[in-house]
């Protein structure tokens, strides 16, 4: 095999390689976010409770769409 074929095969799995990964990776990270969500209206409710205030659902609103924007 001339040496210029083994350097085509060789970059050939590197790119795969690389495309495969990050594809997997994607998915893994899209599948764990989905289960785990990062953050619920239920724990911000918990959170202005503990800080003493009852919270409103204008408030809650407020507070899911700036975590959603910050993404």
């Amino acid at each position: 095999m001339p040496w210029w074929a083994g350097l085509i095969i060789g970059i050939g799995a590197l790119i795969l390689g690389g495309v495969l990964g990050f594809i997997i990776t994607k998915k893994i990270v899209q599948k764990q976010l989905r289960d785990n969500p990062p953050i619920t209206e239920k724990q911000i409710r918990a959170m202005y409770m503990q800080m003493g205030r009852k919270p409103s659902e204008a408030d809650i609103k407020k507070v899911m769409n700036s975590m959603k924007k910050a993404k």
